[in-house]
C-alpha cells in the first residue's frame, strides 16, 4: 500500500480492494453520506468491486486517499483529489467517519492535498463543492483558504462550487 503523502497526526495512502470494509462502514452511515448523493455500499463486497474498479491512481496520479492515524494506524475516512476528464477540473473532496467529525481532521488533510496537487501534480486549480446545507464542508473550504465561486446545481438540490488557484 503507497503512502502519498503525511500531515502532522496522518498518512495518506491509496486504498485497494483489502480496503472494502473500511469503505463499506463510513458509507454505511447517513449522516456520514447525508449531504454526497452517494447511496450506501449494497454490501462489504461492493465496495470490494468498486475498490477493484477505481483506477483514478492510476491514470491521474490522484485519487481519494484513506487517511489514517500515525500513531495507531486507525482508519478515519479519505481525502483526496478527483480528476474529471470531461471539464479537466481537479475536485477536492473528504468523508470522515462521524467519530472524527470536528476536530480538524478534514481541514488538515485537504490543505496537505491541495499541496500536494499543486506542488506535485502541477494542478493549477482546484475546485470543491457541497450541498449548500453542508455548514460543515463549507466551512473547511473556506478554512482552507478557499473562495466562493458560484452556485451550482448539486443532485438536484442547490450547492455552491469553492476555488483555490496556485499562487
Amino acid at each position: 500500500m503507497k503512502i502519498v503523502f503525511e500531515t502532522n497526526r496522518f498518512y495518506l495512502r491509496e486504498s485497494t480492494k483489502d480496503d472494502a470494509e473500511l469503505g463499506y462502514l463510513l458509507n454505511l452511515d447517513p449522516a456520514v453520506i447525508k449531504f454526497t448523493g452517494d447511496p450506501p455500499f449494497a454490501s462489504i463486497d461492493a465496495a470490494r468491486s468498486f475498490l477493484a474498479s477505481y483506477d483514478a491512481f492510476a491514470k491521474y496520479g490522484m485519487g481519494r486517499w484513506y487517511i489514517f492515524y500515525k500513531k495507531t494506524h486507525e482508519f478515519v475516512g479519505w481525502c483526496g483529489l478527483k480528476y474529471h476528464p470531461d471539464t479537466q477540473e481537479v475536485d477536492l473532496g473528504y468523508r470522515l467517519l462521524k467519530k472524527y467529525w470536528d476536530q480538524g481532521i478534514a481541514t488538515e488533510t485537504s490543505l496537505a492535498c491541495i499541496r500536494y496537487g499543486f506542488e506535485v501534480l502541477g494542478v493549477k486549480e482546484i475546485i470543491s463543492r457541497a450541498d449548500k446545507e453542508n455548514v460543515a464542508s463549507i466551512r473547511v473550504m473556506e478554512k482552507i483558504g478557499m473562495k466562493f465561486d458560484r452556485k451550482i446545481d448539486f443532485d438536484n438540490k442547490i450547492g455552491v462550487q469553492y476555488v483555490i488557484h496556485k499562487k
